[in-house]
């Protein structure tokens, strides 16, 4: 029986690299020289600190322009709320998100089934299996998952028959 996965997954090494393009790019732009703003990467946390709000703000944006260069969506980025550090200095904290939400699950299983496709829907952990009799059920239940417009970027996976 044909079936495929939903996942929601990020390239660690891509986020790396991505980092380490931002950090080159920071450490050669005039408006940046002198400054101690640096971005790193701990698992799916980025960390970015800077020497007040403005320059994080344009460490934002290149971060975000280097990771869509590199495939990561904006959607998958987190951005957790900006903290005071010593002196003038800020930082910010970036959640690379991963997996499938229950809630967000529980919304594209509805919506599978609206359809009223002959598909059944399996959430497996932090991804969802989906199992039919044709394959051009499941073509169809991918075209409707992607013009959902989910706030959060999926791939499919694991297409067999």
């Amino acid at each position: 029986m044909p079936s495929f996965d939903i996942v929601s997954e990020v390239d660690q090494a891509e986020v790396d690299n991505a980092v380490q393009n931002v950090m080159r790019e920071i450490s050669t732009r005039y408006d940046f020289k002198g400054s101690k703003t640096e971005v790193s990467v701990d698992g799916s946390v980025i960390k970015i600190e800077a020497d007040d709000d403005l320059k994080l703000k344009q460490a934002k944006e290149i971060l975000q322009g280097h990771l869509q260069k590199r495939g990561i969506e904006p959607g998958q980025l987190d951005y957790q709320k900006v903290e005071p550090a010593a002196g003038q200095s800020v930082r910010q904290r970036v959640l690379v998100k991963e997996g499938i939400d229950k809630e967000m699950a529980k919304k594209i299983v509805k919506d599978i089934k609206g359809t009223k496709t002959k598909c059944q829907v399996a959430i497996q952990g932090e991804e969802l299996r989906v199992t039919g009799k044709k394959r051009d059920d499941l073509q169809e239940v991918i075209a409707h998952v992607k013009g959902m417009g989910l706030e959060q970027p999926v791939q499919f996976k694991n297409f067999r028959d």
